[in-house]
């Protein structure tokens, strides 16, 4: 039967290492799950039907049984009238309704069993959904605390390099600010240096040139006295 190998599938299948190899493996979860949920509605209708077909088939047996016994009874009531040709069909309609007892039997037989395989196949699927259940319920939590860390590492990540070329950013600030000061520092010195020391070399002749005229001052008033 198709659907006994479908739902025998579905019991062997190894769903950890199916999840493991998916691309999605919460995709594939509800996908299982739903096969077999749809599965499992099918293994319900077919064991209802063959249980059906079962006691249907009992029914028909016993008809076949109490026919066969009724027509056994005329062949015996027959014998006693002395009526060997009436007993004869009699009998011969006896083992006809035993041997259909006997097929509806053997029918039954096999009815049962598939019933019960059926019904067999209907309780492991039932637990491998539930089983299969939990096991999405444990996936999908895991892969939620997956993706929470992944997040967290992220940000953390980003924070780190954040930081990082703050650290940079501020550490290059301070050479540029070193390299600027350092480079107003020199240009102030090219540029006061050279002033100061006109300076000083203007002062310096100015102080001579007053010396020699204090000098002068002082020699023209020791002629006049």
């Amino acid at each position: 039967m198709a659907l006994l190998e479908r739902v025998t599938t579905l019991l062997r299948a190894n769903f950890t290492d199916l999840m493991e190899k998916a691309e999605d493996p919460e995709k594939l979860a509800r996908q299982l799950i739903l096969d077999m949920e749809n599965q499992l509605v099918q293994v319900k209708t077919q064991v209802a039907i063959a249980i059906a077909d079962q006691h249907l088939l009992l029914q028909k047996k016993t008809e076949q049984q109490d026919a066969a016994a009724n027509w056994q009874r005329k062949a015996e009531a027959a014998v006693a009238k002395g009526q060997d040709d009436l007993a004869r069909g009699a009998l011969e309609r006896a083992l006809s309704h035993q041997r259909m007892a006997d097929s509806l039997g053997q029918q039954h037989t096999d009815q049962k069993a598939e019933a019960d395989t059926l019904r067999s196949a209907f309780n492991r699927l039932q637990q491998k959904l539930q089983e299969t259940k939990s096991s999405v319920d444990i996936l999908a939590a895991q892969l939620r605390r997956n993706r929470a860390i992944q997040r967290a590492t992220a940000a953390q990540a980003a924070m780190q390099e954040g930081s990082n070329g703050s650290k940079l950013s501020s550490l290059k600030l301070k050479v540029d600010q070193a390299a600027s000061h350092g480079r107003a520092a020199r240009t102030m010195m090219n540029a006061v240096t050279p002033e100061s020391l006109d300076e000083r070399f203007t002062t310096g002749e100015q102080s001579d040139q007053i010396e020699a005229l204090l000098l002068e001052l002082k020699e023209r008033r020791t002629r006049i006295s």
